[in-house]
């Protein structure tokens, strides 16, 4: 079946054809490390490890590399360091902020079911020339101050976007009109209000690098430019983001690599997430609806998260809301049961053809639902299907048992009193005491139990119970 993806520059869905299919290459930006990750930041997590796992299962395991960086130096974490340990000097503070930031985001990604990354670098590590030869940010200024896309002014080097005749062409903004009505601040030192800074000063207790140009630190663009060209080269296969990075940073990023490197592009496919929305309103702080990934995990396992964010497809909004979330637990409560001890590693290729039409979740959603009614008939070739099918979207992590006994945990409700209690009312039926086996089911409701009686497969009669989401 044919891969197809919606390329945002060229605004179509096309056949995705990779430079090398022994070395498909995809870069993702990821977080700055300065708080917690978002519920909005979980969005592009799991969409893009979602594709990483259809390249891997296209192309080979070995085969695909996945570069998500981590920004570790920035303004907002300097402000971040400077509140929260303002006894510290700024760079110890900014150490221990990163630190403990960037620790948070991997361990939310793991509890999201995204596999890691191929490569993970941060940014520190690649303001100056390596070692290794691989790409730098200083290195890539120099290069474009030497083709004259580049100039130095007031102690920042900036970007001469005049240089470059289709700046724009991702976001569709033309570079005429961003000059004519900017809302860029117009510094007397750039030569176009829109120029953007690719390295500024640093004060004595600001973050800095000894540079050609004095003492200073990054602009946030070149850094992902030096990232992606270290791992995948001038030109490389996929590159993806949030709906809110095509302008000004991917924007940015294509003027950096294109002019340094003097390729015609930077990434041959370009891939944005919609944003999110919970209950119907645009996150924010101020309206108290800012919900972080660590909030939602100390409510609810990580692949119910996962799910609902599937639920979903990646170029439409998303509204996150707690009924979903609600429902999602109870899909996966059905899906474990019917799916989790079944084995196999082969997902239905209805599942793949709905994820290579343009990662169509939703589709495969639906696809999945009717693999589970085909697998709970009983057929082991069905049940095997729709395992396969849920663990190589990153469900079933777990064993049946360890997902239910995980619940109940959760729930804090006692299983032995449960147990007792389901036995006693099995007994109750036995000798027709309907009224005392209604007591008995009414005291599990109240204890938030659902019990489900059915027949083994002897014939007798069998009760069993799961935790109410």
């Amino acid at each position: 079946m044919e891969l197809r993806l919606y390329d945002t520059f060229t605004r179509e869905k096309r056949p995705f054809r990779p430079i090398d299919d022994k070395n498909v290459r995809m870069y993702v930006c990821g977080p700055t490390v300065y708080d917690f990750a978002h519920i909005g930041n979980a969005r592009p997590l799991i969409v893009f490890d979602v594709l990483f796992r259809l390249l891997r299962q296209i192309y080979g395991k070995d085969h695909v590399t996945y570069v998500r960086n981590i920004t570790d130096v920035d303004d907002k974490i300097n402000a971040r360091a400077a509140l929260d340990f303002p006894g510290l000097p700024l760079n110890e503070a900014i150490r221990r902020v990163t630190e403990v930031t960037a620790s948070q985001f991997l361990a939310d990604a793991a509890a999201l079911g995204c596999l890691e990354p191929t490569v993970q670098p941060r940014a520190t590590d690649f303001v100056l020339p390596r070692a290794d030869g691989k790409a730098d940010m200083v290195t890539l200024i120099k290069q474009l101050i030497a083709r004259g896309h580049a100039y130095e002014a007031a102690g920042e080097v900036l970007f001469d976007v005049r240089s470059m005749p289709d700046y724009g062409a991702l976001s569709g903004r033309k570079l005429d009109e961003q000059l004519a009505g900017a809302r860029v601040a117009v510094d007397a030192h750039k030569r176009n209000p829109a120029d953007f800074v690719l390295w500024k000063q640093s004060s004595a207790d600001e973050p800095g690098w000894d540079s050609p140009w004095g003492r200073g630190r990054p602009g946030w663009h070149i850094e992902c430019s030096a990232m992606s060209a270290a791992y995948l080269g001038e030109v490389f296969d996929i590159h993806g983001g949030g709906l809110d990075l095509i302008f000004p940073h991917h924007e940015n990023e294509i003027a950096q690599s294109r002019c340094a490197h003097g390729t015609d592009v930077m990434a041959n496919y370009w891939m944005h997430n919609e944003f999110v929305q919970v209950e119907g309103e645009k996150m924010s702080k101020s309206l108290g609806n800012f919900v972080t990934i660590r909030e939602l995990l100390a409510d609810w396992p990580g692949e119910v998260l996962r799910l609902n964010m599937l639920k979903m497809h990646y170029r439409s909004p998303a509204d996150w809301t707690l009924r979903g979330v609600e429902e999602s637990a109870r899909t996966l409560d059905d899906w474990y049961r019917v799916a989790a001890d079944a084995s196999g590693d082969k997902p239905a290729a209805a599942v793949m053809a709905a994820l290579s039409d343009d990662l169509n979740t939703p589709q495969a959603i639906a696809e999945l639902h009717a693999l589970r009614g085909r697998a709970a008939a009983g057929a082991d070739a069905d049940r095997a299907s729709f395992a396969s099918s849920l663990r190589f979207l990153g469900f079933l992590s777990e064993s049946a048992a360890q997902w239910e006994s995980r619940k109940q945990a959760a729930s804090g409700v006692d299983a032995d009193k449960v147990d007792l209690l389901i036995t006693a009312r099995a007994e109750a039926r036995a000798r027709k005491d309907f009224k005392e086996s209604d007591r008995i089911r009414d005291e599990l409701v109240a204890m938030g139990i659902v019990i489900k009686d059915g027949k083994g497969a002897d014939g007798k009669p069998v009760t069993t119970w799961e935790v109410a989401r």
